[in-house]
């Protein structure tokens, strides 16, 4: 039987209700997590989370650290964490800079930052034990930060053939302990038709690809000509031009795709990269975020 990935999954307006709903049903079906996106308030959805399951881990992949104070987030953290049962992972990012620009924040380094965040969250006053920190992660900086003052680290959309090479600064006792979170969240189309599923797949990326940090680690991870050509494209102003270089090599590293044997075997090949807790973010070709997670449930 194949291993179950954990499922990302975002409380949007009107339909809050209805995604407490799913996380029941996921929950009984037996999926090890969810983790919630930075869209919406993925506090509020974990600790509704923490109410409507029992024994399933679930948390936030990611919560940017710029968006509260840090004694708050402490305070919220920690509240999870205790009315969970000790189930609540608390991933945190430093985000992008449009997300960043649109509130009209200015970030500093992402590593002293970073530092900085956790040790303010920890010196938090009466506050109560802290969950689990799994830190936002892409190139190996980041990775031995999250092993030096965290419980975890959490890629989005990372290259499956650079994974070896990422988890290569870790420690062997990180790889090998299963308290050691190291995730990826994977978008995923499950479709026969490929071609399909692909397009998708490439909707999704695409934001990504106009964003330096995520071109940068898709260079590191061998992909200099597609993340080159996404550059000329930007500087010709062609945003329709991008997917043209987002090709069929590259999403079949970053993302899943096409029928159920394909996406399950992909899973599979995410858990063998060494990835401890793949994590699906379901998108469909058929309908919105509801109809992804039928076709996802489905499969398994």
């Amino acid at each position: 039987m194949s291993r179950l990935p954990a499922l990302s999954l975002a409380a949007m307006p009107g339909r809050r209700q209805t995604t407490l709903e799913l996380a029941v049903e996921i929950e009984k079906r037996g999926f090890p997590g969810i983790y919630a996106p930075s869209m919406g308030d993925s506090l509020a959805l974990c600790q509704a989370l923490a109410h409507v399951t029992h024994t399933m881990h679930f948390g936030t992949s990611i919560m940017p650290i710029y968006f509260r104070q840090e004694v708050d987030f402490a305070s919220t953290a920690a509240f999870i964490h205790e009315i969970s049962g000790g189930r609540f992972r608390f991933g945190i990012g430093v985000s992008h800079a449009p997300a960043l620009q649109s509130r009209g924040i200015s970030a500093g380094k992402p590593l002293s930052d970073m530092r900085a965040f956790v040790d303010k969250l920890r010196a938090a006053p009466r506050v109560g034990e802290l969950p689990p920190l799994v830190l936002a992660t892409l190139r190996q900086k980041m990775i031995r930060l999250a092993e030096e003052i965290g419980q975890g680290m959490v890629f989005a959309n990372g290259a499956r053939s650079h994974m070896q090479t990422s988890l290569s600064v870790l420690s062997d006792q990180a790889r090998k302990d299963d308290a050691f979170f190291i995730g990826n969240m994977i978008p995923t189309c499950v479709n026969d038709d490929r071609d399909a599923a692909m397009a998708v797949n490439r909707k999704t990326l695409t934001p990504y690809a106009m964003l330096p940090n995520y071109r940068n680690y898709w260079k590191e991870a061998g992909f200099v000509e597609e993340m080159e050509g996404v550059e000329a494209a930007l500087e010709r102003g062609d945003r329709d031009g991008i997917q043209h270089f987002l090709t069929d090599r590259w999403l079949s590293e970053t993302t899943l795709f096409g029928s159920a044997r394909d996406v399950r075997d992909g899973v599979e090949a995410w858990f063998d990269a060494g990835i401890k807790t793949p994590i699906i973010v379901p998108s469909s070709a058929n309908g919105g975020q509801m109809v992804a997670f039928e076709e996802i449930l489905a499969i398994f």
